[in-house]
């Protein structure tokens, strides 16, 4: 009885045991799934500036997050907002903790962006004008800034300006068009009719209209209009106080500035004349043009100078047809004579003005007239034409380089040998002259020439003294012709004292006589 008694106690101890031990085995399979599942489950952690903004389950959620707070942003103004933040999200395994509430972390990011705000850039349109350029808030402002240079020419509002993408560029560039109101409104009607069916009445009327035989028949007034430069419009995004206001827009497009341009010189052109043709000042032609010395400098036709000219930054080319009455003058008739020089001329007949009615396409650029076109004309007095008679042949260009002297030996052989050059005796110290201007390219001692200057000319010719007992100029200045350049004498290979005189063409030495007045 004892010993089953025992027996039962051991059972129930054991049983007590292997129960202590199962919930110990239940406990620990708990926790160590707990903590495996945890910790290898994963979050992402989003930090701006190294502050925790929020925790979400992967990083898409983060992204999206961070887009929607930049977009919320945005929305409290028109401008680009600049924000200095650094955004780290970065991989996290926590037992504790979890993901937050997405709304919460957006309204959390958001309020951290706005506290790092740096910087707000304006939207605007970027009008360039070649190398000008102005911010303006709008592409209306734009429209009305372009409206405004337009509008000085065309006071009856016949055109109007649109901004077209630009088929040249593969950005987003506008670009300016002029169109004419009346014609647009024309086409827009044509093509109603043309879907009503009535294009071919139309046309039959065009062609019934009649040809202009009086000026009255013409419509006379602006007939086209549009910039002279190239205008681009870009839409951007500027700092704070670079947008312009319109009215300062308009000043700096429209006023008229100094600008430069080149100037093609025609027969008969002085300095003078350039200058006042182009409203500006010999002064200021001479500043602008190295190759222009002074106000006495040579100028020649086909010769281009630089001149400035009054210009607003977006020129306006348009095309008028006006009406007017003037006296006019008859071209000039003239009566080849061969045996003459071209400087000699006489005048056959005085002209007498006509007077005549004119219609006439003027082109012009600003205030500028650049072309006329006369496409009427009702000469009512017949102008009578000036006739002159003009010689043909071209004169010698140089003068003798000395005034007297005594012709001694011209351009022949002598003494078994040619003479390339003339010569004229003379007392050593006869002042000699330029023959022609141009430049010194020699002045010193030249071996059989004695003492000798050579001077290059325009036309690319030569010329050269010698014997000579003095030089009065120095290698690279400029002469005139007649300019004293030396004084004669009797050095170098010489039988007397005279000075010798050579034109040369091409390197090669020629009669002097055949070149000389």
């Amino acid at each position: 009885m004892e010993s089953r008694t025992k027996r039962e106690k051991n059972i129930k101890i054991s049983n007590k045991w292997m129960i202590v031990i199962a919930v110990l085995s239940l406990l620990f399979i708990i926790f160590f799934a707990v903590f495996f599942l945890g910790f290898n489950k994963k979050y992402y952690v989003i930090e701006i500036n190294g502050v925790h903004a929020g925790m979400v389950k992967n990083k898409e959620t983060a992204q999206k997050l961070m887009n929607n707070a930049r977009k919320e942003l945005g929305k409290e103004t028109d401008s680009l907002v600049l924000v200095d933040i650094h955004v780290n999200v970065r991989e996290k395994r926590s037992l504790f903790g979890g993901i937050e509430n997405e709304e919460a972390i957006e309204e959390r990011i958001s309020q951290m962006m706005s506290s790092h705000i740096i910087k707000q850039r304006e939207r605007a349109y970027t009008v360039k004008i070649n190398e000008f350029t102005v911010n303006l808030r709008s592409s209306q402002e734009v429209l009305e800034l372009l409206s405004a240079a337009k509008n000085k020419y065309d006071v009856d509002n016949q055109f109007d300006v649109e901004l077209v993408l630009d088929p040249t560029r593969e950005l987003n560039v506008l670009t300016t068009k002029v169109v004419n109101i009346e014609e647009r409104e024309a086409k827009e009607a044509a093509a109603v009719m043309k879907s009503a069916g009535v294009g071919e009445a139309v046309a039959l009327i065009e062609e019934e209209i009649e040809m202009a035989t009086t000026p009255e028949d013409y419509d006379l007034g602006l007939q086209s209009l549009d910039f002279g430069d190239t205008v681009e419009v870009v839409e951007a995004y500027v700092e704070e106080g670079q947008v312009t206001t319109l009215s300062e827009a308009i000043e700096l497009v429209t006023k008229e500035q100094e600008k430069n341009k080149i100037y093609e010189v025609v027969s008969g052109d002085t300095l003078s004349q350039i200058a006042e043709k182009n409203e500006t000042t010999i002064d200021k032609i001479v500043a602008l043009n190295e190759n222009i010395e002074n106000k006495d400098s040579v100028i020649r036709a086909g010769d281009e100078i630089i001149v400035t000219i009054p210009e607003p930054e977006l020129a306006v080319v348009r095309r008028e047809e006006i009406y007017y009455e003037e006296n006019y003058n008859a071209q000039v008739q003239y009566i080849d004579n061969d045996s003459w020089y071209t400087t000699e001329t006489v005048v056959k007949q005085e002209p007498v003005a006509g007077y005549r009615k004119v219609v006439a396409q003027v082109n012009y650029r600003n205030e500028e007239a650049v072309e006329r076109e006369i496409i009427y004309e009702d000469v009512t007095v017949e102008a009578v034409p000036k006739v002159v008679e003009r010689g043909t042949k071209v004169p010698p260009s140089y003068i003798k380089p000395l005034s007297g002297g005594r012709f001694t030996s011209g351009f022949k052989f002598r003494w078994g040998r040619m003479h390339k050059g003339v010569d004229w005796a003379c007392p050593i110290g006869t002042a000699i002259k330029a023959s022609s201007s141009g430049t010194v390219t020699k002045a010193g001692w030249g071996s059989g020439y004695g003492y000798v200057v050579y001077i290059n000319h325009d036309d690319g010719r030569q010329t050269r003294y010698g014997h000579l007992s003095k030089i009065l100029v120095k290698t690279g200045q400029r002469v005139n012709q007649g300019d004293k350049i030396a004084l004669s004498g009797n050095t170098g290979r010489s039988t007397g004292p005279h000075v010798h005189f050579e034109i040369l063409i091409n390197g090669s030495q020629v009669n002097p006589l055949d070149y000389m007045n």
